[in-house]
């Protein structure tokens, strides 16, 4: 699988993710690292726990790491989950976890992805 090929399937814009990271080793090393940030499981665990202001952050947080890699379908379902967290109030916002499977649907598309570009043989 090749780079573009990998943005293809995850929904992103491989061209505009070029412009930021204009070498496909500088790409790989920045998705590699999303395989490893925290800030979708901390999203998950605040609003399983009903902590609305926790869960903006880290809605927010992967919302901007998904704009700077180019991830545009997780980034849209991040960016509407984070609107919809943002009003201050106490707990989470009705709606919520639909919108939340909605990101976990596009994290997971997003995931495999790059594990399958990470284990092809062909990454040029």
């Amino acid at each position: 699988m090749t780079i573009q090929e990998c943005y293809q399937q995850l929904g992103g814009d491989f061209a505009t993710v070029e412009t930021r990271l204009p070498s496909v080793s500088l790409i790989t090393r920045f998705i590699t690292k999303f395989l490893n940030d925290s800030s979708f499981s901390e999203l998950c665990q605040a609003l399983q726990n009903g902590q609305r202001e926790e869960a903006f952050r880290a809605a927010h947080t992967l919302k901007g790491i998904c704009a700077n890699l180019s991830f545009d379908r997780l980034g849209a379902s991040a960016r509407q989950l984070t609107e919809l967290l943002r009003p201050e109030s106490n707990g989470v916002p009705e709606g919520a976890v639909l919108v939340l499977d909605e990101v976990k649907h596009d994290y997971a598309l997003t995931v495999n992805a790059i594990r399958a570009y990470l284990g092809s043989d062909v990454q040029a």
